[in-house]
């Protein structure tokens, strides 16, 4: 492969990630702004309902083509879908019932991409130079400083509740999620391969949801179709289909780590829509989390060159 094909797969790859993780960056706004209206199970079942709904025209004239891929990957397509759609997501939803956005945020952004990195060593041999090494650390620095807005005062009195152990389930589901997509057939194409992960999730979410709804209702009305249009259509198959693209570009450890730009876009969006200042906390965690997203990224492109040159 050229150097000029190497750098414009990873030129994409950085793209996808970027553009999944910002639409992503709404989902935990959501979680806790509906908790009190639609119980976990539900809203993640019409998210993944909807989203299924929503893909299946479009990958359709790829069924007859690819279903004996799925057949043959059965069990891949199982995992990743228990674990990217029935389990990551509603972890979630979960949590935000009793637990606060920070906790949330924190967790979810600082567990899974280091899992995923780790994952992807043991099970995908993907190497972690020192380099990446670092890189994660001064990510994970570069969070922590912006959910403890700068004090560490703040950050020793998080409290840690039974919603945090779910969205340590979360996030720990959504590293293995990232280890299945990518050994997905490589004849497979990716939209297939979110369509039949989210239909079959969804079918495995279909008695969780009926078990729920026996025991809590929740009223419809316009807010809340939206909520579920967002999330199944952003939040799901335009980020996921962005996502699984970034990983068969660049690697799923290297992908993972753009999940640390999360907690950053929705500052970004607090600014933006509620109009919250725009302080030093938030600049000093930026450059932090870029640098070191920029230094994990050039461990992998010096070793691409490394290896070209050989």
């Amino acid at each position: 492969m050229s150097h000029s094909k190497e750098n414009k797969n990873t030129i994409t790859g950085i793209g996808l990630a970027i553009l999944a993780v910002l639409i992503w960056s709404g989902n935990f706004v959501i979680a806790r702004g509906v908790s009190k209206q639609v119980p976990p199970v539900s809203l993640a079942f019409f998210r993944w309902s909807t989203a299924s709904l929503i893909i299946i025209p479009f990958a359709i004239r790829y069924i007859k083509k690819e279903y004996k891929y799925a057949l043959r990957s059965w069990k891949i397509i199982l995992c990743a879908a228990l674990t990217g759609i029935t389990f990551f997501n509603t972890f979630i939803y979960i949590g935000a019932h009793s637990t606060s956005a920070i906790n949330l945020a924190l967790i979810g952004n600082t567990i899974s991409p280091i899992a995923s990195v780790i994952l992807a060593y043991f099970f995908l041999k993907e190497k972690i130079s020192w380099m990446k090494v670092t890189g994660m650390i001064i990510c994970f620095f570069g969070i922590v400083f912006l959910l403890a807005k700068g004090s560490t005062r703040n950050l020793l009195s998080l409290q840690f509740s039974a919603g945090d152990g779910w969205m340590v389930l979360a996030a720990l589901t959504f590293a293995a999620y990232n280890i299945f997509a990518r050994k997905k057939p490589s004849e497979m194409s990716p939209l297939f391969f979110l369509a039949i992960t989210f239909i079959t999730g969804t079918l495995m979410l279909l008695p969780f949801y009926l078990v729920e709804s026996r025991h809590q209702s929740f009223d419809w009305n316009g807010y809340l179709v939206l909520i579920v249009l967002y999330l199944g259509l952003g939040t799901s198959v335009i980020s996921f289909f962005c996502w699984n693209n970034a990983i068969r570009y660049i690697g799923a450890g290297r992908t993972a780590l753009f999940g640390n730009l999360i907690p950053l876009f929705s500052s970004i969006e607090a600014i933006l829509v509620l109009h919250e200042r725009f302080t030093l906390i938030h600049l000093i965690s930026m450059i932090l989390i870029f640098a070191g997203l920029l230094l994990a990224n050039l461990s992998l492109k010096q070793r691409q060159q490394k290896s070209s040159a050989e």
